[in-house]
């Protein structure tokens, strides 16, 4: 069992940055594949960042490559997701979750989820 918990969320500007963090239980969390969905209302929770535990190898949606940067520190147990370059459309509840899959994109591969952080960009 690993239980997560975000922060870092809040309100910002269009074209400014935040750092989420995901922050584990265990100390074996290294040893975990953890990627960040979001959520908005209305609609279903879609992957944004993923980072391998075989080879921390990290995966990005289309949507945040090149603005978003996922990086783990395995010392803190700690996954932190910078995020850069915000839009509007950036807006919704980021979730963290932990599994075992290798480079998954998909709810149902991860087990373990935190329980969100709200991020505002307001335009």
């Amino acid at each position: 069992q690993v239980q997560l918990v975000e922060s870092g969320g809040g309100v910002v500007q269009a074209g400014g940055s935040l750092r989420l963090s995901c922050a584990a239980s265990r100390s074996t969390f290294s040893r975990y594949a953890v990627a960040w969905f979001r959520q908005t209302p209305g609609k279903e929770r879609e992957f944004v960042a993923g980072i391998s535990w075989i080879d921390s190898s990290t995966y990005y949606a289309d949507s945040v490559k090149g603005r978003f940067t996922l990086s783990r520190d395995n010392a803190k147990n700690t996954v932190y997701l910078t995020m850069n370059t915000l839009k509007p459309e950036d807006t919704a509840v980021y979730y963290c979750a932990a599994g075992s899959p290798h480079r998954g994109r998909h709810e149902y591969e991860y087990p373990y989820w935190g329980q969100g952080t709200q991020v505002t960009v307001s335009s």
